[in-house]
């Protein structure tokens, strides 16, 4: 009988197996935008080639090549070792990105769960039982008898996917595994981005500091300079006044700057995943970050599979899909498949003997009849929160093609901004000069001296905010064009199931 159960319950699976490899699916095809047709720009109006250039190192013209992918370490295009080390560590020891690490993780074990839903469920059970029996049942006046009772089974329950809800429940998993792969790979993207920010932030801070001391220590000479006339009678002491306050104010831009400055250096420590009193972070200049000349630019239809936010949007897509799928199939029968073989005795030398045997095989199957409009809720619950998806897929999408866009344009204002600065920086210098020597020969008073040192002071530090500009914003179109983690990072696997995709803005329904 036991071997006759085996064989039976063997077959019944295996029918019902095959029956679910064919069932058909009510996940409808995946809906998703129109990707950009026959569009090889970014911008509006023509695409930036390259920018002008101005004198210095900061001023290299950059040359943008459309077509061609980043490096996965891409921030190695401003040849920072200090930057290279200090990313790696940030990578390493970040808690965003250990984090997203076990987010994923958790998904993993998540879909592992809903995976054995495949598989028949098999449990064992041992009892054993000591009991008195009352004798006055069975009207005799005895105190009663007693007796012993051990019981053993094995159970097997198996739920066929005859309308595939179990296999639209493990696709749904395994897009929200895919959902945190990329966002682990958007973490990375963020972190080095906004590492390489802060570390040119700091050094631009550097710079302007630098910029200031050398303006404090030029206004300290006329000053002295001023004073020494004074005493000569040369000025009146108005003058010394006057540049005693320019002398002043020079000076009360600089605890700001160096504020500002505790603040981006803390802001790496926190980034690397260190305490700011704790953790290493070097002291960034300008000059020891090589502004990028050439940039590699992603062509428009290749964007939508490089931004990790994108992709893990569309991981989001499937996953809400999939949902409507098991939606859909609750409107249909549920089988179950329950089988168990044991033995029940009153002594263990009969446990095993043949006469001891139990068995039972129970199929089963659920119908909803009436719930109340529950399902048809579910239903249309699962089509408006694959719209939020959809619709936050756009969003995404269009933020990404509004951020690089943003980006290459602000490279090519960049360099005329600074360039334009440079020039000022240069009259600015000049001027200044000349208004020093006419100055000192009394051709000139105190006010137009003034007025040369203020329009110098605002030119110095204008160039520097320009040149910190382009080293921002080239870091900004490197993350927009997602990074490079392509090249040199283990890509993220695809969807073991295929998944039909339907560019339309329709939505049909059918139970």
């Amino acid at each position: 009988m036991a071997q006759l159960l085996r064989k039976t319950t063997r077959a019944t699976i295996g029918i019902l197996s095959a029956g679910s490899l064919a069932a058909c699916s009510f996940e409808p095809p995946l809906r998703v935008p129109p990707a950009p047709v026959g569009k090889t720009s970014y911008t509006a109006g023509a695409a930036p080639e390259k920018t002008v250039v101005s004198p210095g190192r900061p001023g290299t013209g950059q040359q943008f090549l459309y077509g061609k992918t980043l490096d996965g370490e891409w921030w190695k295009l401003f040849h920072s070792r200090s930057l290279n080390a200090l990313i790696a560590t940030g990578l390493q020891n970040s808690p965003t990105v250990a984090q997203a690490q076990a987010q994923l993780k958790e998904s993993e074990a998540s879909a592992r769960v809903n995976a054995s839903i495949f598989y028949p469920q098999v449990n064992g059970s041992l009892e054993a039982i000591r009991s008195k029996a009352s004798s006055a049942a069975f009207g005799s006046g005895k105190g009663g008898f007693h007796y012993s009772l051990v019981t053993g089974s094995l159970a097997v329950t198996y739920y066929p996917d005859v309308f595939g809800v179990n296999r639209l429940v493990y696709r749904n998993s395994r897009a929200l595994v895919q959902y945190q792969r990329w966002e682990l790979q958007a973490a990375r993207l963020t972190l080095s981005g906004n590492i390489v920010t802060a570390a040119v932030n700091a050094a631009a801070t550097q710079a302007q500091i630098a910029a200031t001391r050398s303006i404090i220590t030029h206004e300290r000479e006329l000053l002295t300079l001023t004073e020494s006339q004074y005493r000569a009678g040369a000025v009146p002491y108005l003058n010394v006044v006057n540049q005693r306050s320019q002398l002043a104010g020079e000076m009360a831009t600089l605890p700001p700057l160096e504020q500002q400055l505790s603040v981006y250096r803390h802001q790496l420590a926190i980034l690397v995943g260190e305490f700011p009193a704790q953790a290493r972070i070097p002291n960034f200049r300008l000059a020891s970050i090589t502004l990028p000349g050439k940039i590699p630019v992603s062509l428009p239809s290749t964007l939508l599979k490089q931004r990790p936010d994108i992709q893990a949007a569309l991981a989001q897509m499937k996953a809400a899909n999939a949902t409507i799928g098991e939606a859909r199939a609750q409107f249909y029968p549920t089988v179950q498949l329950s089988a168990s073989l044991g033995s029940t005795a009153s002594q263990p030398g009969l446990f095993f003997n043949p006469i001891s045997s139990i068995w039972s095989l129970v199929g089963s199957m659920a119908q909803p009849i009436f719930q109340g409009g529950k399902l048809e809720a579910q239903e249309s619950e699962a089509y408006a929160a694959y719209e939020v998806t959809y619709q936050q897929y756009r969003t995404t999408v269009l933020g990404a093609f509004e951020q690089v866009a943003n980006s290459l344009r602000a490279l090519e204002h960049d360099a005329e901004t600074l360039k334009a600065e440079e020039e000022s920086l240069d009259a600015a210098r000049e001027a200044l000069k000349l208004s020093e020597a006419s100055y000192r020969a009394g051709a000139i008073d105190y006010l137009s001296l003034l007025a040369s040192q203020i329009q110098y002071s605002t030119a110095r530090i204008a160039v520097v905010r320009a040149r910190s500009q382009r080293y921002q914003d080239t870091a900004a179109l490197l993350v927009a064009l997602g990074g490079g983690w392509w090249n040199g990072q283990p890509a993220v696997a695809a969807p073991a199931e295929p998944v039909r995709v339907q560019a339309s803005p329709t939505v049909s329904r059918h139970s």
